[in-house]
């Protein structure tokens, strides 16, 4: 092979190199918690009506009276619109309204949903939050605690059920405090901003370990709260 063939070679192999696509990134590069969560957009499916159950226990809310809110900002810990918008979530939820859904959802940062503490971070802007009780578009939410098996379905198959679960036992609302029961591992808050623990303590008659701790990240954009996360934490094996 002649010096000018191997040139016209070695040109062509940098032109092919250049135009190739990036590689897509691993489960180690998604990120675990709210620093870079990409967003998902759901297209919407067959629609699979959710039934909704029976009426929610009572609940307690319990303040941490200790949150000191920024100056002229609402106490979140204290503040009517901040009950009022979890109250709006539970019906939400219960009642399979996505519109209610959407218009909870904070308007620039979307809604991050982690199904496992540990699992992979799904963004819902307010457009998508509006068909998450309808689409059957599935994702990869993480691996199972125990078992190590992946975790793969829709929103409305994998996260509404346990959701719904949760708002239909008593459990108290708790302000800036993450809420739980014994834990095989330290329960941690990825974010900075605000939120509320809905958390139900578990049963005696499973040594308390079916405690369930869902948690809703809240933030207001002028004055007005909106939900930005929502993280569920048990106990694991």
């Amino acid at each position: 092979m002649n010096t000018r063939t191997l040139s016209i070679l070695l040109i062509g192999f940098a032109l092919l190199a250049g135009c190739a696509s990036p590689a897509t990134s691993g489960p180690a590069a998604q990120s675990q918690f709210a620093t870079v969560t990409p967003t998902l957009f759901i297209t919407t499916g067959t629609p699979a009506v959710l039934t909704a159950s029976q009426p929610p226990g009572a609940f307690t809310a319990i303040p941490n009276l200790a949150s000191t809110p920024a100056s002229g900002m609402p106490n979140v810990c204290t503040d009517p619109q901040v009950t009022a918008l979890l109250g709006s979530l539970k019906t939400a939820v219960l009642a399979s309204d996505g519109s209610l859904l959407s218009s909870l959802v904070h308007p620039t940062r979307g809604l991050d949903v982690a199904y496992f503490r540990d699992g992979n971070v799904i963004n819902y802007d307010q457009e998508h939050a509006k068909f998450v009780f309808e689409t059957t578009f599935e994702v990869n939410w993480g691996t199972e605690p125990g078992s190590g098996a992946g975790k793969i379905g829709s929103f409305h198959n994998v996260v509404v059920p346990e959701l719904v679960k949760a708002f239909n036992q008593p459990y108290a609302l708790h302000c800036n405090e993450l809420k739980h029961g014994g834990a095989t591992y330290e329960l941690e808050w990825p974010y900075e901003g605000d939120f509320y623990s809905v958390y139900f303590p578990g049963t005696e008659a499973n040594g308390l370990l079916d405690w369930h701790t869902w948690v809703v990240g809240v933030q207001y954009v002028n004055n007005k709260p909106f939900i930005y996360a929502l993280m569920q934490f048990f106990w694991e094996p």
